[in-house]
């Protein structure tokens, strides 16, 4: 899709250093940018990058100078970037229009006209799916699901009954949501399914990665709310509640009934026990663990197992990286001492 400059500029709140009617048509790399590909660079250290690059218009900060080029300056280079790959990026489509004959469709299923459904989707009973919502081949919506407008659910995407899904939620292969949680009592020398009665609701504008899992809830509901964004290989476990715009990264894992605050940031390959809780703005550093019925406190910044404040991490983190040292110093003494 083809942008001037200028209308770049005016969707990412820049201001045009050079030519406002540049045309541009892509973007890249600066390795790989052809002349109307914009291009980005995030401080004056990094300009050298940039310098050799056949791209002819750059997104950067003040103090980057390049002469020769068209300038978008903005304070937040990567930010504005992402923003304007909106304009240039055609997202390529997931499903063809309307509903494929192969679709299997339930009679009281309610599909917007403008809907996208795909080959082999299979659509169950009283669902709902809304405005430009496209549904990728092989996908299974259950019934008495509902699904909003504008949303991207990809191949082979499974909802069981009664999940709820906002506007603009992107949701990519293989993830399965809504599968009963992990719940079990346990009697009689043998473990009692626990009702899984519960749902899943998903806000706004959230992106779930590929074959993450979100387990219903159990007696109470799965929630996720808006902006939040999802890695690959997540799983949540049932009647957890994820505050909005958290981002959590591969490989995670949440026992039951954990609660997120605002704006958390997970690591990769951490894990979190039973009703453990984190407040809003919360970091947690990658292949953390925090136990079952922990409480992390508003802003802290945590890592290793079992999750303690970064400094104190680092600290130990260097003793035990001189545990060999010490231990020879002490075998030396003992040494000394029974001589």
């Amino acid at each position: 899709m083809k942008r001037t400059s200028q209308e770049i500029a005016n969707h990412i709140g820049a201001r045009v250093e050079g030519d406002p009617s540049f045309e541009l048509s892509g973007i890249a790399a600066p390795e790989r940018a052809d002349a109307h590909d914009l291009i980005y660079v995030d401080s004056p250290k990094n300009a050298p990058r940039v310098a050799t690059s056949k791209a002819l218009c750059f997104i950067a900060p003040d103090g980057v100078e390049l002469p020769g080029k068209t300038i978008l300056r903005h304070r937040q280079p990567k930010l504005a970037f992402a923003k304007a790959a909106t304009l240039l990026l055609d997202q390529p489509a997931i499903a063809p229009s309307g509903i494929h004959p192969t679709a299997v469709i339930g009679i009281t299923a309610k599909i917007a006209q403008s809907a996208h459904i795909g080959p082999y989707v299979v659509v169950g009973e009283h669902a709902r799916i809304g405005e430009n919502t496209q549904i990728g081949p092989h996908s299974t919506i259950a019934a008495d699901c509902t699904i909003g407008a504008d949303c991207r659910i990809h191949p082979r995407v499974t909802l069981y009954a009664n999940v709820r899904v906002g506007d603009r939620v992107e949701i990519h292969s293989g993830a399965v949501i809504g599968a009963d949680g992990f719940g079990y009592a346990y009697g009689e020398g043998r473990h009692w399914k626990f009702p899984q009665a519960g749902i899943v609701e998903i806000g706004d504008d959230v992106e779930i990665g590929a074959n993450t899992t979100i387990d219903r809830g159990s007696l109470d509901d799965t929630q996720i709310s808006e902006g939040v964004k999802l890695d690959n290989l997540v799983h949540i476990g049932h009647n957890c509640k994820i505050g909005a715009h958290t981002v959590i990264a591969a490989l995670v894992g949440l026992s039951g009934s954990c609660t997120f605050g605002k704006s958390v940031v997970v690591g990769g390959q951490a894990g979190f026990g039973e009703r453990c809780e984190l407040e809003d703005g919360v970091v947690i550093g990658g292949q953390s663990g925090v136990l079952g019925g922990k409480v992390i406190r508003t802003g802290q910044v945590v890592w290793g197992t079992p999750a303690r404040p970064l400094e104190r991490f680092k600290k130990e983190y260097a003793w035990y990286g001189r545990l060999p040292d010490l231990a020879a110093r002490i075998k030396a003494l003992e040494a000394k001492v029974k001589s």
